[in-house]
């Protein structure tokens, strides 16, 4: 989600020009790298609260606040995850870095950085208009488009039961209208939990939830790194929009918050060197 829209392209941030259909399943080995949220508070040895922008203002015109470690948005209740947006007054006074936002939530990013590999994020998602939930990766060290962005799963809950998998990069992106993707209506998906899944090879990066693959890209475009820059680790974010030039392209239904987005696990089965 980190780009700069115009509004005009609001409801153009998915695709569905990379769709299939095929059976995906994690390894049976144990997970290289998994957060099982089995203890009492967020383990930030494992994660970091992304704070970085709120004095500026997040991406895409989006109207959260980041609060790090704050129970009222990350807590963890019976082994789940709970990243929660809020309707709230907010002040200089309590926040410093308060930017003047209505809301607020949170954004977590593992301090490891994570490769090819098998991911698997149980979520249940949020439904109210104005939330958007994601699960993503994407360098930090990089320039976007450039540095590439994995989407394994965003929902926008004006559009809700509706989960995308984008693809961008420095040829392909939602500013030149060709960024690679797919979509796929999961009915259950803001009242039981699922299993979003990425399957990222040299040659190929899958994502799928349940078990089945809903899109497809192969490393098969001329252009070099501008059409396939996923070929070093990113770290995985977790985090709970509000609002947004996508998010709030209907506007914001206060009435529906707080909102929440609950994680089961996190889990990553790395593939060979």
């Amino acid at each position: 989600m980190q780009w700069m829209l115009l509004a005009v392209q609001a409801a153009t941030l998915g695709a569905t020009n990379y769709a299939v259909d095929a059976p995906m399943a994690p390894p049976a080995a144990p997970a290289s790298f998994a957060d099982e949220f089995a203890a009492k508070k967020v383990d930030q040895s494992i994660w970091r609260f992304d704070t970085s922008r709120n004095a500026a203002g997040w991406y895409n015109n989006e109207k959260q606040y980041y609060a790090a470690d704050r129970p009222e948005n990350t807590r963890i209740e019976d082994g789940v995850l709970v990243i929660e947006a809020r309707r709230e007054p907010l002040s200089k006074a309590t926040f410093p870095d308060w930017g003047g936002q209505a809301y607020s939530s949170a954004k977590l990013v593992t301090r490891q950085t994570l490769g090819y590999g098998f991911y698997e994020v149980r979520a249940k998602l949020p439904c109210g208009r104005g939330a958007w939930p994601a699960i993503w990766m994407v360098p930090e060290d990089a320039s976007w488009p450039a540095g590439g962005e994995i989407d394994i799963m965003e929902m926008v809950g004006w559009d809700p039961n509706v989960i995308h998998a984008t693809l961008h990069s420095g040829a392909f992106n939602h500013r030149l209208g060709t960024q690679r993707g797919a979509q796929k209506r999961v009915a259950t998906a803001c009242t039981a939990f699922h299993n979003y899944q990425l399957d990222w090879r040299p040659d190929s990066i899958t994502i799928g939830v349940d078990g089945r693959a809903y899109m497809r890209v192969a490393n098969d475009q001329s252009g070099g790194a501008a059409a396939w820059p996923f070929t070093r680790p990113y770290p995985l974010i977790l985090n709970l929009a509000v609002g947004g030039d996508w998010g709030g392209a209907k506007g914001i239904d206060d009435r529906s918050f707080p909102q929440r987005m609950a994680v089961d696990y996190v889990r990553y089965w790395k593939h060979g060197n």
